[in-house]
């Protein structure tokens, strides 16, 4: 667990500790400060970020929900990572040093872990900040670079836990002081990668500040690429088998090392890529050594000889840092297998980091559905397709304004410059942006779901080409089960319109059998600012020929024309920023109205396609319930089984298993309907059998009754 628990905690997970040690150790509780609660969630990463040079959770049991430790696509359950961190090598006065963020050897049961090397202070105020550059974000900052920034400092200079008197095993510090910042987007182009920005000081140990000399700069990870929802990651070392591995050298394409799934047959069928990419460095300026080498290894998380085993001191770290597997030894047989692998990709030398210098060295993390249609153990350029492009733009996105990736600014001409942003230096993590993404507001009712939208996104402008480009709205929906896929509802939503205005480009559609005759204005509170918001709701569609109970996922994207003149293809706003799940139904009873109240469905058959196939992931529906009311559940004798209360106006079904699982807990019910688990209030499934119900109305006092059957 990279989830650094309190020591009296350790004593609840005895048994899962046990499982620990004979599958993958996990790094034990170090420092009340320690921050690992954070994640990136505006794009298609759920990548779990530390302040103490951590990356990924571990797998660790949270509560009231997991977090994800590296899923793509988000929401699908689908894990790349166990855990990752930097390592950084150098020669000091003192021999070779490497500090290492996380390593496959951690110990545990002990206080402390060796090989996690870097820590956070003891101050509590101390905890990684959070920026955005959306102005709607709670979090806007102009200081931010990305939709989502998460800025943490840590550091090797201790040996002993801050805050503790537990020591570092086994650890002699370089004294390097660590500044990483992250960067996430929701662009559809730009949403697959999380860029790791490290800016590395040396501020020295002990009262003493050598040059480090001959320095190199890694990223380690504990890739697995697994559905959770099919295999989960505690049941034993199956789950850590089956990696197959590679890597790609090549400043065009990108320089990275991957992994993926070999065999999805044999365990989950997750087929995507996940890839440690070396996007660029800035060395001291007086050093002329850097050339952008970049290395690559593997080994195996125990077990092997030679090239396959792990490196254990701190010589043989720093080895495996400064060169990479021989290309004879990597084509051979024992690495064109699965197996449990360990991750390294790293870059240098940097010549030196004089005392109280730094240098700059930016990776990516970046994920991709496989292409083609090869079983998953082909690992080819065909394969590879889609990580190529969000790698392309990984890389886009960190040379930002230097389009010709030369270093420099340079001016074009007279009416040309890649001074995007107007102030005479060389700006990176520019991107061209595509239009607003569209306010959303999805509306439930019985078999149909109504959306409504803004037009903000025709006001928008392009950072690069600076013009007012917008073009038209592209709406997508999900289909009948789609949540139940391997990989997740919102992955599964599919183009069903395209409206654009009549400009000669696209379909010329037009906006006008959409636009609402009068506007729908709905001033609301912001929830981060206490402030009035108001949404002006310009177009509107319906989707009926929909299920009550079952859910669905909607969005809508705005898209530019593109410019051909500045070599921008048409962008398209991000589907997951608004995207809505919505489960159709019946509105609630108003109070007067003669409505029968019932359950769906009725009977309730075990395995039928309804049914989740597992005890909790069963659900029935309420409907025409009053807006607020009281359900109680008993047998044919008499006792009751379980009773909960309605609030159509807050419901989401995060109370029960299959909401909190297959859509996060938010769907959006239609006030009248409330779903229930099949499990009784002592925990336990119900049997097979008639069950009678009671719910009352409680703005009322009215009592309704009826009864379902369930058939296992």
């Amino acid at each position: 667990m990279n989830k650094r628990v309190p020591c009296f905690i350790i004593i609840i997970l005895s048994s899962f500790t046990l499982f620990a040690q004979v599958t993958h150790q996990i790094p034990f509780s170090r420092v009340f400060v320690d921050d690992n609660d954070n994640f990136t969630s505006v794009g298609n990463i759920g990548l779990t970020i530390s302040n103490y040079g951590v990356f990924g959770d571990g797998f660790v049991e949270q509560a009231p929900e997991d977090q994800p430790s590296c899923e793509y696509p988000r929401g699908s359950g689908i894990e790349h990572m166990f855990d990752g961190g930097i390592w950084i090598g150098a020669q000091t006065p003192n021999g070779i040093r490497v500090s290492t963020g996380a390593f496959n050897s951690a110990r545990i049961g002990t206080a402390g872990s060796a090989n996690f090397e870097f820590t956070n202070t003891a101050d509590p105020n101390d905890l990684i900040i959070e920026r955005s550059s959306l102005p709607d974000n709670r979090f806007f900052s102009p200081e931010a670079i990305s939709h989502q920034d998460f800025v943490a400092d840590f550091s090797d200079t201790n040996t002993i836990v801050p805050g503790t008197s537990t020591p570092i095993p086994n650890h002699t510090p370089l004294g390097i002081a660590v500044h990483l910042e992250t960067y996430a987007w929701n662009f559809p182009f730009a949403d697959a990668f999380v860029i790791l920005n490290y800016t590395l000081t040396n501020v020295g140990y002990g009262g003493n500040k050598d040059t480090l000399k001959n320095v190199y700069v890694g990223l380690w990870a504990d890739l697995v690429v697994r559905n959770t929802n099919e295999l989960p990651p505690r049941v034993g070392a199956p789950f850590f088998q089956d990696v197959g591995v590679g890597y790609v050298d090549d400043p065009d394409t990108g320089r990275m090392i991957y992994a993926y799934e070999y065999d999805g047959s044999i365990y989950t069928g997750a087929d995507s890529y996940i890839a440690l990419v070396h996007l660029g460095a800035t060395p001291q300026h007086d050093d002329t050594s850097y050339h952008g080498e970049v290395h690559h290894n593997w080994w195996l998380f125990s077990g092997g000889s030679d090239w396959q085993e792990a490196p254990t001191t701190e010589a043989a770290k720093y080895q495996r840092m400064l060169e990479s597997i021989p290309d004879n030894i990597f084509q051979s047989q024992i690495f064109q297998q699965p197996g449990n692998y360990m991750n390294l990709i790293s870059t240098g030398p940097f010549e030196h980091i004089a005392p109280d210098s730094s240098i700059n060295v930016v990776f990516a993390i970046v994920c991709a559905r496989k292409a083609g249609t090869n079983p998953p153990s082909v690992d080819d350029n065909i394969a590879k397709q889609n990580l190529f492009e969000n790698v392309s733009w990984a890389l886009r996105a960190y040379y930002g304004e230097d389009t010709n990736r030369n270093g420099v600014l340079d001016f074009l001409g007279t009416d040309s410059s890649e001074d995007v942003i107007p102030n005479g230096k060389l700006d990176r993590y520019i991107l061209p942006t595509p239009p607003n993404t569209p306010i959303l507001k999805a509306i439930p009712e019985n078999g149909k779901v109504t959306l409504m939208w803004d037009n903000s996104a025709e006001e928008s402008v392009d950072l690069i080409s600076k013009q007012k480009d917008f073009e038209g709205y592209r709406l997508y929906r999900s289909f009948l089960g789609s949540d139940l896929t391997s990989q997740g509802i919102f992955d599964e939503m599919q183009l069903i319109g395209e409206f654009d205005r009549i400009d000669g480009l696209f379909y010329d559609a037009g906006l006008e059998q959409i636009r609402m005759d009068e506007p729908i204005v709905e001033v609301t509170t912001n929830p981060f600012t206490g402030l009035p918001d108001t949404v002006v709701y310009t177009y509107r569609v319906e989707i009926d020929g929909l299920h009550n109970g079952w859910q669905y996922a909607f969005s809508v994207s705005a898209f530019d024309s593109g410019d051909v003149s500045l070599n921008l293809p048409s962008l398209e706003s991000s589907r997951l920023q608004n995207a809505v799940v919505v489960s159709p139904g019946t509105p609630p009873l108003r109070p007067g109205q003669e409505r029968k109240i019932g359950v769906y469905p009725n009977p309730y058959r075990v395995n039928a396609i309804w049914d989740g196939g597992f005890e909790r992931q069963r659900k029935l529906h309420f409907y025409n319930l009053p807006a607020n009311c009281e359900v109680r559940i008993y047998t044919l004798a008499g006792d009751l089984v379980d009773q909960f209360t309605h609030n159509g106006a807050t419901y989401h079904g995060g109370d029960i298993q299959w909401y909190q699982k297959f859509s996060e807990g938010k769907t959006i019910f239609p006030g009248g309907e409330h779903a229930w688990d099949l499990v009784s209030a002592n925990d336990q499934a119900i049997a097979t059998g008639l069950y009678l119900f009671t719910v009352k109305d409680l703005d009322t006092g009215d009592v309704y009754k009826g009864k379902f059957v369930i058939i296992k």
